[in-house]
């Protein structure tokens, strides 16, 4: 699948941390980004912070929030939605910079993001880490921002929506297609072909029943913060459930218990559907 293919073509090499550990080299997790490692969705908090920054209108931003809304009731989107969001947020950052874009991700993951990182899910990831395994985030969020997230918390890397860019600006068009639902498998499965992963060794993480391909991949799949019909997939798959939203103190998982078992990011362009303002 082009979208996957683009996804792990704009990995960067994975950077292995200095650990007191050996690296384990064929295993690695997989995490989703919203409501599995941050609370909400990551582009509905950049786009909070453009709209601050005047990029667009107050009232596109509502408009952002209820599509929000309508995603993590519904679960599901249509075709017909993910095309438009898509085309709404080529519109966007076509014309743009990356550079000004990743720039202000760096400034609006500060603001906005860093506060909202699930306690319980990153210590999840540091937990792989410690054991001397890769952690890469997996989400439709552009990778550009996943890439960032990803920096911040110490992780491998990230794969994302890829957006096509000639001598460092945005052309409008996407390299591929959107990392969601079916695509998000494809790239593990790539980035584990290309990494020397035993996926049977593997672990993935979610919270979106569109997420069961990615989790079904892999020798271990565990859902976090599920939403109705993950947590439905989970308990009739015997999946491991975690669930840090209920303001108890998260309860630390053994290495044995997810080690040893061998959405479009919220309608990811739907944040990015508005128009710039144009004063």
């Amino acid at each position: 699948m082009a979208s996957a293919e683009a996804a792990v073509a704009g990995a960067p090499a994975a950077e292995r941390a200095v650990l007191d550990v050996p690296a384990d080299l064929t295993a690695a997790a997989f995490f989703d980004v919203d409501n599995t490692m941050m609370m909400g969705a990551s582009i509905f908090h950049f786009a909070r912070g453009l709209a601050a920054r005047k990029f667009f209108t107050t009232a596109d931003l509502a408009g952002f929030a209820w599509q929000q809304v309508k995603f993590r009731l519904g679960g599901r989107e249509s075709p017909d939605d993910v095309r438009a969001s898509r085309e709404q947020a080529l519109s966007f950052v076509a014309g743009r910079r990356v550079e000004e874009l990743v720039t202000l991700g760096e400034e609006i993951y500060d603001e906005l993001m860093a506060d909202r990182i699930w306690e319980g899910t990153r210590e999840l990831a540091q937990m792989h880490l410690e054991a001397g395994q890769r952690v890469w985030l997996v989400t439709a969020t552009p990778v550009e921002l996943a890439q960032i997230i990803a920096r911040r918390l110490g992780l491998t890397g990230a794969l994302g929506t890829v957006a096509e860019s000639v001598d460092g600006v945005y052309t409008g068009r996407l390299v591929g297609d959107l990392l969601h639902g079916r695509a998000k498998a494809h790239a593990v499965r790539a980035l584990a072909a290309k990494e020397g992963l035993d996926l049977r060794r593997c672990t993935a993480y979610s919270d979106s029943v569109n997420d069961v391909p990615m989790l079904s991949v892999v020798g271990t799949a565990v859902a976090v913060n599920p939403d109705g019909g993950l947590r439905d997939v989970a308990r009739s798959r015997g999946w491991e459930v975690r669930d840090f939203r209920t303001g108890r103190k998260a309860a630390r998982i053994g290495v044995p218990s997810v080690l040893g078992a061998g959405a479009l990011a919220g309608a990811v362009a739907a944040g990015l559907a508005y128009r710039r303002r144009n004063a």
